[in-house]
C-alpha cells in the first residue's frame, strides 16, 4: 500500500443509544472501543508487519501476535488425533470440533451448520450476494478479506508456506499442511464408521463414505446424470458437454 493510500485510512467515532463510544474502520468496518485498538487494527490494511517469525518468515503488526504464532511452530496447542498445532487453546478448541462433528451454528435462512460463528457469517453471504473484497489486478470478488489475501498469491507467485522435511513451498498454509499428511506422514486418524477403513485426512474419508451411502452429490448442469466423486462430474463435463479441463494433483494424483 502506497504512503498516499496508507493516508487515506481514517476513523470515525460512533455513538449508540445506551451503547459506548466505538471507532469505526472505514476500510472494513470493524468497530473498536478504543482509538488505541483501531490503530493498532489499521495496520492490517496498511501492511505494517514489523515483526518477522524466524521460523517461517512470516510477518505480524505486534510482538503479541508474532508470539501466539510461534505456539505453532513450538507445539503448545497441537491436537492428539491429526497433530496439527495452532496459536491458541481457543484456536485448537475449535478444530476439535472437525474430529467430533460438532457444529453448534446454525443458518438461519438455509439450516446448514458450522463449527464457527465466522463460517456462518461467511456463509450469510451466499443468501445475499455480498462480496465486498476486490481484487485490484483481475475482476475477481470475494466474501472474506482471507480469501482474497490467498488469491492474490496467483498474481504475485508468493509461496510462504515451507516444507521442513524436503523444502517444498506452498501458497497456502493448508496445502503445506496436506502435503506433509500425503508425503511424510502414516498417520490416518479418520477411521470410516462403517467398515473401519482409515484415511489420513477427512475429505479423503467423507469420499469413501459415499461408497457405502451410495450418495451422488454432484450432479451435471446440463443433463440428469449424479455422480459419487467430484473428479467423475469433471470427466462426464469435458467427454459429454466439452466443458472444463482436468488438472492431476502432484501429491495424491
Amino acid at each position: 500500500m502506497t504512503i498516499l493510500s496508507a493516508c487515506c485510512f481514517t476513523f470515525m467515532c460512533c455513538v449508540y443509544a445506551g451503547k459506548p463510544t466505538l471507532y469505526l474502520c472505514t476500510v472494513c468496518d470493524k468497530r473498536f472501543r478504543t482509538k488505541k485498538y483501531l490503530n493498532k487494527h489499521s495496520r492490517i490494511h496498511t501492511e505494517e508487519n514489523a515483526y518477522s517469525c524466524s521460523e517461517c518468515e512470516k510477518s505480524f503488526s505486534s510482538q503479541n501476535a508474532l508470539s501466539k504464532h510461534k505456539n505453532i511452530h513450538t507445539g503448545k496447542y497441537k491436537c492428539t488425533e491429526c497433530d496439527r498445532c495452532y496459536q491458541s487453546s481457543k484456536h485448537l478448541a475449535r478444530h476439535r470440533r472437525s474430529h467430533s462433528g460438532e457444529k453448534p451454528f446454525e443458518c438461519s435462512v438455509c439450516s446448514k451448520r458450522f463449527t464457527e460463528a465466522g463460517s456462518l457469517v461467511v456463509h450469510s453471504r451466499i443468501h445475499s450476494g455480498e462480496k465486498p473484497y476486490k481484487c485490484h489486478m483481475c475482476d475477481k470478488a470475494f466474501s472474506e478479506s482471507g480469501r482474497l489475501k490467498r488469491h492474490m498469491r496467483v498474481h504475485t507467485g508468493d509461496k510462504p508456506y515451507k516444507c521442513s522435511l524436503c523444502n517444498k513451498s506452498f501458497s497456502q498454509f493448508s496445502n503445506l499442511q496436506t502435503h506433509k499428511r500425503h508425503v511424510h506422514s502414516n498417520r490416518r486418524p479418520y477411521h470410516c464408521p462403517y467398515c473401519g477403513k482409515l484415511f489420513k485426512t477427512e475429505v479423503e474419508l467423507k469420499h469413501h463414505v459415499h461408497i457405502h451411502t451410495g450418495a451422488k452429490p454432484y450432479s451435471c448442469r446440463h443433463c440428469s446424470e449424479r455422480f459419487t466423486w467430484l473428479v467423475q462430474l469433471k470427466t462426464h463435463l469435458l467427454k459429454s458437454h466439452n466443458e472444463g479441463n482436468l488438472s492431476v494433483c502432484n501429491v495424491c494424483e
